[in-house]
């Protein structure tokens, strides 16, 4: 029982120590409510002196003075009701806290009642913090959730270096695209000669089996002479023909050539816009994390 008695005592001294708290905290915002009075008084009464002013003398500078001092007092009427509200606020959760702890003290006179009291005052107020722990953490994850997708984005210098790496890659294939196309070129133009080489056979073979029993007679003369002006005249219709083709391809080499050349420009002045522009990339980066 003595033991109880203390404990409620030192209970008791604990909440008077925080009501005097409460009380120093209430008369402090009241003494700044009655400075921001008296300031509010003293803008008046120079508002006053300044009519005075303005009725005896011009009213050129005394009307901008006048104006800036009406600006400060409209800037320390809203500081003031700011203030005002930022007191009431705070002078109602005091007051609060004032009553929740007098219910505290009333609720029961002996030590049990008492140590209730804090106990579900204790368990609540421990229900608040882990809810605002909670929320606390849920936030976290939201944070956490978005730097992931920050961290997903790909940087400037990331984004330069994967374009050098695809316009190495595109180098590549059209190196591998041209060396094929040579290649089935080659293949097509040995086949070609292969197949002329084959009927150029064929008619020096057809050649030298007639030119035995052609050659004894005048009319086998004259047919053979007929047929070696028709293989004549073909060859050089197909050898025509072969030139034009020839010429054609040249000017297309010639055309490719010309967009090879302006390609090889514009490569040129690309890699230098690109120089720039890693320059500059670079100087936003250092200003960036120097500003951050």
């Amino acid at each position: 029982m003595v033991t109880c008695s203390k404990q409620s005592v030192e209970e008791e001294k604990h909440v008077e120590e925080e009501l005097k708290k409460v009380e120093s905290s209430i008369a402090i915002l009241n003494t700044d409510l009655e400075q921001l009075n008296e300031r509010k008084s003293n803008c008046l009464n120079k508002m006053r002196h300044l009519q005075d002013k303005i009725s005896r003398e011009g009213a050129d500078v005394v009307v901008q003075k006048l104006f800036t001092l009406s600006q400060s007092l409209k800037a320390l009427e809203r500081h003031a009701s700011d203030l005002q509200s930022h007191c009431d606020s705070k002078a109602s959760k005091l007051q609060a806290d004032v009553n929740e702890l007098e219910n505290v003290m009333f609720c029961g006179k002996d030590g049990k009642n008492f140590s209730d009291c804090l106990d579900s005052s204790l368990h609540n107020s421990l229900e608040r913090l882990n809810s605002a722990k909670r929320e606390l953490a849920i936030k976290l994850r939201e944070i956490v959730w978005l730097k992931r997708q920050l961290d997903d984005v790909p940087s400037q210098a990331e984004l330069i270096q994967y374009e050098h790496r695809f316009s190495e890659l595109d180098v590549q294939i059209q190196e591998k695209l041209r060396k094929t196309r040579k290649y089935y070129a080659t293949f097509n133009a040995l086949l070609e000669i292969k197949d002329l080489m084959l009927k150029e056979t064929s008619l020096l073979n057809s050649i030298s089996s007639q030119f035995q029993g052609a050659i004894s007679s005048t009319a086998g003369r004259m047919k053979l002479i007929d047929s070696m002006e028709g293989i004549l005249t073909g060859t050089q219709q197909k050898l025509e023909k072969v030139q034009l083709t020839l010429q054609a391809e040249q000017k297309i080499c010639d055309a490719v050539k010309e967009r090879y050349a302006t390609a090889i420009a514009e490569q040129r002045s690309c890699y230098s816009i690109l120089k720039d522009f890693q320059e500059e990339c670079a100087k936003n980066e250092r200003l960036r994390r120097l500003s951050s």
